[in-house]
């Protein structure tokens, strides 16, 4: 194909989508009767009146925004615009046990309002209506208690043997109506999740171990209100055992939720405790058996015992939230500690369930199960059943302390006590009309609970005129059509306002070719329709504007604008050009040809220093402003020349300070604080000019001047003036005295240091000649000692 054919094809896609895209939805649908126009939006009316079309007008012009059609002179009362509507059919208000008093059985008990709701909808007007949810108190509770019996468990079923009464103590504290079950399972009785030599079958644990056979699923004890019957049939259990670590628990999770009438559920809150130590099978895992058929989702107890293990797989993780949601099962995963994370993620899968960290020997599960039960039974989240393509529902929760939250969390409401009530909003919203012609029914209901709001929706697909049509009408060229609305609505192979043409007379190839003006442009340009070959423009909802042309390619309302104005307001626009008024020229006539605009003072075009165009000055220089060239602010006279102005306004000094406000109000002062606040050169799309100029009290004042785009004079002075001071005595004599004082003691200082130097120098030297001295060491030959020494004669020395 041509490069440039494909290219136009292109362009005119663009065109087309774009133009979809901003005009009038109504008049874009091109309906060609009444019940596909309302179809279109909630905005969209069809004018039934016969005389409504003018001439060229197609008969999708009668579908039009309301409005718009009541401008174009269409009576009211002949507008067809069907509404949407909402009719509650079943509102008992929730239970208060405060009025209600006494014991009330679980299906008096109300906890979600109204019941049942009728919605008539209307393509794209939404139907709301408000959902009222509010936990009961001493509402009943079921519990099933599933326990893992392989081997594994075996110190856990000690404990959980008087399970039952202690429980029902507990849950005492919560309703006065509680029941419990207990179920068991192991794994499929089939090769290699279990030993099937027949020993093994008989007694699957090694050594002097006593078991019991191994077993898929058994359903010990349907729920009762007796404790005692609980730990009685508890305690005959016996441990069994398989070959693999994960267990079957999935099969028996399904057979507790699809088995209502062997578990004895009732319409009440439904909690399944999941006791195990290890992982689980889920589909696909099977085929390691040879099992290939996948869960069918029913029910195969025979005597309370799963007996179709060996035939159909584990059920899909998906299968198990669908099957628990159905039957409104809530499930609590009670676990040992290492397996917390596989069963975390498997929770984030299934709705309104729990996980609880089992201790070692389940010595934890009564608190385990209370707390969890508390956590779940805080929260309601709403599900609805699953709706046709062309409907929607958005969700919005009022829930406690004026939290309100939207889109998917508008479905939820946290930290619910008993008793609180928290409330819904829920929009309800077609578009189009659904292929069955029978009522649409869907539910919605808080997860976890039996009860639920059924919604019946209608659909407004026909006009109310659609039930007079009148069939092979006269109207319509002798019977080619039904007359409905106001218009033809005509039969196959015939075209046109009253059917008068045969497709089969003109190909519509060849109408085609007719309405186009070469092969490179849409029919009728896309501004209308081809009907038996002649082009019918769309008409606008200004009726001053309008196409034309012999194929609606010209229009009174595309040419360029300017100030807002079609044609700059001097000009009119013909075929999306403009014919400008004399003295005007431009594509938008916004180019005055007039030069007076441009004369300066001087009566010089320009002040001579620039030129006119479209009426306004360009100057050549760019330091001259102003509409006519005159102005330049940065030349070096202006600062003496604005002086004695910014000073008598800025200070009130100066020789015009008497005349100042009769000689200096031609510019708009600002004063500013700081030098840093006065405009820089670069902070402005115009030139300023800086200056600094000395007043009457020989102070300097400092100041900008500029002329804006809009030639606006500014001025920015300094709020201060800069002016000189005299000398301050005080500070000069107590200087000079301190200086004196600071000399003195300096001069004292250094003297003092001068001769400490001095002395040690000389002390120095003192001891230096000492030491060099030359001392006569003998006795004194005066000396005489003090003591005298005598000899014994008599001692010999012995």
């Amino acid at each position: 194909m041509d490069l440039k054919l494909i290219f136009i094809a292109f362009i005119g896609l663009f065109y087309c989508c774009n133009s979809q895209k901003e005009g009038n939805e109504c008049i874009n649908k091109n309906a060609k009767h009444c019940g596909e126009c309302i179809q279109t939006g909630a905005k969209c009316g069809w004018c039934t009146d016969p005389d409504f079309l003018k001439q060229g007008e197609t008969v999708s012009s009668r579908c039009d925004e309301l409005q718009s059609l009541i401008k174009r002179g269409c009576n009211k009362t002949l507008i067809e615009n069907p509404l949407g509507k909402r009719k509650i059919l079943k509102n008992k208000p929730v239970t208060d046990r405060s009025k209600a008093g006494g014991n009330l059985r679980p299906e008096d008990i109300t906890q979600v309002q109204p019941q049942k709701v009728s919605l008539t909808l209307r393509s794209g007007e939404p139907q709301s209506f408000e959902l009222k949810f509010k936990r009961a108190e001493d509402y009943p509770i079921d519990l099933y208690y599933l326990m893992d019996l392989s081997f594994s468990m075996k110190d856990d079923l000690e404990n959980v043997k008087n399970l039952g009464t202690s429980l029902m103590y507990e849950m005492s504290k919560i309703t006065s109506d509680f029941k419990i079950g207990f179920g068991s399972f192991v794994e499929k009785t089939v090769m290699p999740y279990i030993s099937t030599t027949p020993a093994k079958l008989l007694n699957p644990c090694t050594g002097d171990q006593n078991c019991t056979s191994p077993f898929s699923y058994k359903n010990v004890l349907p729920l009762t209100d007796k404790g005692s019957t609980f730990n009685r049939l508890v305690g005959e259990q016996q441990i069994s055992g398989n070959l693999d670590s994960p267990e079957g628990g999935f099969d028996a999770i399904m057979q507790v939720a699809v088995c209502g009438e062997q578990i004895g559920w009732r319409n009440v809150t439904r909690l399944l405790v999941f006791s195990t130590d290890a992982g689980f099978h889920f589909a696909g895992d099977g085929k390691l058996g040879g099992i290939v058929l996948p869960n069918d989702g029913k029910c195969h107890l025979e005597n309370n015992v799963y007996t179709m293990s060996h035939y159909y797989d584990y059920p899909s993780i998906a299968h198990l939230v669908q099957k628990l949601s159905d039957n409104n099962i809530q499930t609590i995963f009670a676990v040992t500690e290492e397996f917390q994370p596989v069963y975390q993620e498997l929770k984030n899968l299934i709705p309104k369930s729990a996980v609880g960290t089992l201790s070692a020997n389940s010595s934890n599960v009564i608190n385990l199960i209370i707390d969890a039960y508390n956590a779940l039974s805080s929260e309601v989240i709403l599900e609805n059943t699953k709706v046709s393509n062309n409907v929607t529902i958005e969700y919005t929760s009022h829930c406690k302390n004026g939290v309100i939250n939207k889109g998917e969390n508008g479905r939820k409401c946290s930290n619910i006590s008993i008793g609180d009530e928290v409330h819904f909003n829920i929009s309800i919203t077609s578009k189009g009309c659904p292929n069955k012609t029978n009522p649409e029914i869907i539910k919605i209901k808080p997860l976890g609970f039996t009860e639920e709001v059924e919604i019946i929706l209608h659909f407004i697909c026909e006009c109310d005129c659609h039930s007079e049509a009148i069939n092979n009408s006269q109207v319509c060229s002798n019977g080619n059509g039904t007359y409905e609305c106001g218009a033809c609505r005509c039969k196959d192979g015939r075209v046109g306002r009253e059917c008068e043409c045969s497709s089969n007379e003109v190909s519509t190839e060849d109408m085609d070719r007719t309405c186009r003006k070469d092969n490179g442009t849409d029919i009728c340009s896309n501004n209308g329709e081809c009907v038996c070959g002649t082009c019918e423009c769309k008409p606008r909802e200004n009726p001053e504007e309008r196409y034309s042309g012999q194929f609606c390619e010209c229009d009174n309302f595309n040419c360029d604008r300017s100030g807002n104005k079609l044609c700059g307001g001097h000009g009119r626009c013909e075929c999306r050009k403009c014919i400008c008024d004399p003295m005007w020229n431009g594509t938008a006539c916004d180019c005055s040809l007039d030069e007076s605009t441009c004369l300066a003072s001087n009566k010089q075009i320009c002040n001579g220093r620039g030129r006119c165009d479209c009426g306004i000055c360009k100057c050549d220089d760019p330091k001259f402003q102003g509409p006519t060239c005159e102005t330049c602010p940065t030349c070096p006279s202006v600062c003496a020349e604005h002086k004695e102005c910014v000073e008598c306004r800025a200070f009130g000094t100066g020789v015009k300070k008497e005349t100042c406000q009769k000689e200096c109000s031609d510019f708009t002062m600002h004063k500013v604080p700081t030098k840093d606040k006065i405009p820089q050169p670069t902070d402005k799309s115009y030139p300023v000019m800086h200056c600094k100029e000395r007043d009457a009290n020989d102070c300097w004042f400092y100041y900008t001047y500029a002329v804006t785009n809009s030639t606006e004079k500014v001025v920015y002075v300094l709020d201060e003036p800069d002016c000189p001071t005299g000398p301050d005595i005080i500070p000069i004599v107590a200087g000079v005295v301190a200086g004196i004082v600071l000399i003195g003691l300096a001069l004292l200082l250094i003297w003092k240091l001068l001769m400490i130097i001095h002395d040690r120098r000389e002390f120095a030297k003192f001891e230096k000649e000492k030491m060099n001295a030359k001392w006569d060491t003998g006795e004194n030959p005066i000396y005489k000692s003090a003591v005298t020494t005598v000899v014994n004669p008599r001692y010999e020395g012995k």
